[in-house]
């Protein structure tokens, strides 16, 4: 194959495998990262001391719980002088060890939840069921003798997730990813290695698919931090955005690891490739160096 060819071809199937890069490393964190209960349960477990998203969950929780007293008329005439009760009830419970364990439990069948309706084909939306926290807080206000605190049921206050339209778009994107986060990949490691090969100048080869790969890591890095802002720029409340960026931000704390993780590898091994050349260069120029005839005095000196 001439060497025009070879390094024109290499050059494709590197920039493709470059390509791949960021879409794989993605797909792989949809599915090998989201996807897993446990690991989504630790990476949400810190967030039960955040102020923002505590500060969520009271006002989902006494929004609910009020709703309820609002709707019982016997509990009508009390209930402006029962809220700020509530209000300090909930606020105070999402700072006790029992709110955490509920976190963590919440977030365990959420997780479940979601897995089930990406991976079947009925059409319901998914919710988060608030009762045990309603409960645990009923508890505490019967315990400090707030008034009415004995008439507040504790239903189930679904809150929505996923809305059921959304559930048909989501489940077909989940299946290709489900797919492309294996293949992808696979798919960009053998491009790359057979670009490599068939490279007129490997060293070379291997520099500019260690920079495609640093550029991928670039871009994927950038394409979170865009993500973060579009997220929350759709969010209808803006209360609600710090505890929303707080969560977004531990859900994508290891694509940002793995994608500079990738741009500092990329870089580190060009940078290898450039030097090796330098100096591969210098000794094909010492060892072609021509040859000089001797002069007089050094003819003399020999003699």
């Amino acid at each position: 194959m001439p060497t025009r060819l070879r390094n024109a071809l290499s050059a494709a199937l590197i920039a493709l495998s470059c390509l791949l890069v960021p879409f794989g490393v993605l797909a792989a964190w949809v599915v090998h990262g989201l996807s897993d209960t446990g690991r989504y349960v630790t990476t949400m477990a810190p967030l039960a001391t955040d102020p923002a998203v505590r500060g969520a969950v009271a006002d989902a929780v006494e929004a609910g719980i009020m709703r309820v007293v609002d709707d019982r008329p016997a509990a009508s005439p009390g209930t402006g002088s029962v809220r700020p009760f509530v209000d300090d009830a909930v606020r105070s419970f999402t700072r006790t060890e029992a709110f955490r364990t509920a976190w963590d439990t919440g977030n365990r069948e959420l997780h479940d939840a979601v897995l089930r309706a990406l991976r079947d084909e009925r059409e319901r939306a998914v919710t988060v069921d608030l009762a045990p926290i309603t409960a645990q807080v009923k508890h505490r206000l019967a315990a400090d003798h707030v008034p009415f605190a004995h008439r507040i049921p504790v239903t189930h206050a679904e809150v929505d997730v996923l809305a059921a339209d959304e559930l048909d778009r989501l489940r077909k994107g989940y299946h290709v990813l489900e797919v492309a986060g294996f293949w992808l990949p696979v798919a960009g490691a053998v491009l790359a290695v057979t670009g490599i090969a068939i490279a007129a100048c490997r060293r070379r080869a291997v520099m500019a698919t260690a920079l495609g790969t640093a550029l991928g890591g670039a871009f994927l890095a950038l394409a979170v931090v865009i993500g973060r802002r579009l997220t929350l720029a759709d969010l209808p409340e803006a209360a609600h955005r710090p505890a929303a960026g707080a969560i977004y931000d531990a859900l994508t704390a290891t694509l940002r690891t793995v994608s500079w993780l990738l741009f500092a590898l990329g870089m580190a091994v060009a940078l290898v490739c450039r030097v090796t050349e330098h100096f591969a260069q210098r000794r094909r120029a010492s060892g072609a160096a021509p040859t000089t005839d001797p002069t007089p005095e050094q003819t003399r000196a020999r003699v």
